[in-house]
């Protein structure tokens, strides 16, 4: 059911992305950290290369990936996910699940419910006519009055591909819209995850605030939190040297 990328060989580390994303936007950093690591670079259900979920909550996006753990026999593995990724990272540890998480990566998003702010996305997306579009350059032109960011504009035609000689999206579009109430609600939780946590947080952007400090703590209340300066939403994209410098000293803490 879900498609993943392993890459290195060492101590497990489980990478899931963010709404409209896929695994391999993690490959950069996967890969610096694969020297010391086995990286997996995971597409959720709807996404990527993985199946079609009709009733993608929380709770079963993180069955899925529970259920890939499984099949995979791992037992001990550390845990990343930004924003949609990281709400279902944050469901995973809360509740029960396989193996022993040892560490827990959050990036820019907090265990809240958001209110909906992808609207000119899904118009945009729907809008876009991709029989009559020729290739990525006219999809980007026929978006762009919408989604006006040239960033945001970039990442999602990393998930436009040829099917059948025809352009498509590789995510689900008609359930991600659909059902986009269930991924923007809050993880539920069964009890706090009590391993060490680390939130990052890019500078300038607004998805963590001062006032999810208190939350975040009551759910993991072994946790530390990072801002990267001059970044938003993709700190990992924006200054890749830094957030894999982070990400990498958290890690190896564990053997500390």
């Amino acid at each position: 059911m879900i498609y993943s990328e392993t890459l290195g060989s060492g101590p497990d580390v489980i990478f899931l992305h963010g709404l409209f994303g896929a695994g391999d936007n993690w490959r950069s950093i996967g890969r610096q950290l694969s020297k010391h690591y086995r990286v997996h670079l995971l597409d959720l259900p709807n996404h990527g290369r993985s199946a079609w979920l009709d009733n993608p909550t929380l709770s079963n996006l993180a069955a899925a990936v529970n259920d890939w753990i499984r099949a995979r026999g791992i037992t001990h593995y550390r845990l990343l996910g930004h924003s949609l990724g990281g709400k279902v990272a944050m469901q995973l540890a809360l509740n029960d699940h396989e193996g022993e998480l040892t560490r827990l990566i959050v990036v820019d998003i907090a265990p809240k419910p958001y209110p909906p702010h992808h609207k000119d996305i899904f118009l945009a997306l729907q809008r876009a006519d991709l029989s009559a579009l020729p290739d990525r350059k006219a999809v980007e032109a026929d978006i762009a009055d919408l989604v006006t960011d040239m960033g945001v504009r970039q990442f999602l035609l990393k998930s436009l591909y040829k099917q059948d000689g025809k352009l498509a999206w590789r995510f689900n579009l008609q359930i991600l819209e659909s059902r986009y109430e269930s991924i923007a609600q809050a993880p539920t939780m069964t009890r706090p995850y009590i391993g060490p946590a680390l939130f990052i947080k890019g500078m300038n952007s607004s998805y963590i605030v001062a006032a999810d400090q208190e939350l975040i703590l009551s759910m993991f209340p072994y946790s530390t939190a990072k801002l990267i300066e001059g970044t938003g939403h993709w700190p990992h994209g924006e200054k890749p040297l830094i957030f894999g410098k982070l990400l990498k000293d958290f890690l190896d803490q564990e053997g500390i």
